[in-house]
């Protein structure tokens, strides 16, 4: 056990290098935020109001939008606050609860994405028994899955966080509460926390590529088995949108666990984190409408005032 005075909040450090830039990234990254609440919004609204759009796809597109809404939540306003305080600090509660959150709801977006590919997988390489597999109780289940699942993994290990005594120096490099930065500030050895940790970030993040992975290989696989040009296209199109946003999220996060841990790269590091917590929730939206033909159709339906007959 380390000597040290027991603190009881942490001090976020955010971007301390952008001196004279707070005010404008203050105002793209409010902006940011608005638009990730209306676009992931408008999808859930959309969804629910076209009974066309009732289908699996789309039931784990709003599942999906809920969670990046709430995902981006948990650290926008906590790093729009230390643009414009000189010292954002956080309780010791607060900042695990910030990190219970961000790391659930991270862990189920894994699988909600691994679902999805597994729904694409179907529909294009099972698609005769495609509606007798993904029945209404299936999506059901399996969203109901991913978010039990995530918040389990989460919770076991917050279990033990939350026992853990603080002391010594209580400033943490980043724009959220990070564990790693948690425990280094414990006053315990955190060795057993670390070691369930590194099982957990196996588990869900090569476990749920491997799986997505080999989704796709089938998937290829049977696009390139039809004979038309135009067919294929029109396939592909139908997952499209989903390998792009496996592409960006899984491209951030091995691209930050697989550097080494130096000064520089942790910098980079952090303006990845930036990437993936801010405009990956942004993008969704528009990467699952932009080509989307379905989703723009019920956007000008549901966009569009219908006209009022008045009585002669």
């Amino acid at each position: 056990m380390r000597n040290g005075t027991t603190i009881t909040e942490f001090i976020l450090v955010g971007f301390p290098d952008i001196q004279g830039l707070q005010i404008p990234l203050f105002i793209v990254i409010f902006f940011i935020y608005i638009l990730t609440l209306v676009g992931n919004g408008l999808i859930i609204v959309i969804v629910w109001a076209e009974p066309r759009l009732q289908i699996p796809m789309y039931f784990f597109l709003c599942n999906l939008s809920f969670l990046e809404t709430w995902y981006t939540t948990t650290v926008i306003p906590k790093l729009l606050e230390t643009f414009v305080v000189a010292r954002a600090t956080i309780s010791i509660p607060c900042c695990l609860l910030q990190s219970f959150f961000h790391f659930f709801l991270g862990t189920t977006e894994f699988f909600i994405l691994t679902i999805m590919s597994f729904d694409r997988y179907l529909a294009i390489c099972k698609p005769l028994r495609y509606p007798t597999i993904m029945t209404s109780n299936l999506c059901l289940q399996l969203a109901l899955s991913s978010w039990m699942v995530g918040f389990t993994i989460v919770f076991c290990q917050m279990l033990l966080l939350i026992q853990l005594p603080f002391c010594g120096n209580n400033v943490i490099n980043h724009f959220y509460c990070d564990v790693g930065p948690i425990l280094k500030a414990a006053c315990v050895d955190t060795s057993i926390l670390e070691l369930l940790g590194l099982l957990a970030t196996i588990l869900v993040i090569p476990g749920s590529l491997l799986f997505t992975v080999i989704s796709y290989i089938y998937i290829l696989s049977t696009i390139l088995q039809i004979p038309s040009a135009t067919g294929r296209q029109k396939t592909f199109s139908t997952c499209a949108s989903h390998l792009t946003v496996v592409s960006l999220l899984y491209g951030a996060v091995l691209f930050m666990y697989l550097r080494p841990t130096t000064h520089s790269s942790f910098k980079i590091n952090k303006v990845v984190s930036v990437l993936n917590t801010i405009l990956t929730p942004l993008l969704n939206p528009f990467i699952y409408t932009i080509r989307n033909k379905e989703v723009k159709a019920a956007l000008r339906k549901t966009m569009t005032c219908p006209k009022t007959h008045h009585p002669e």
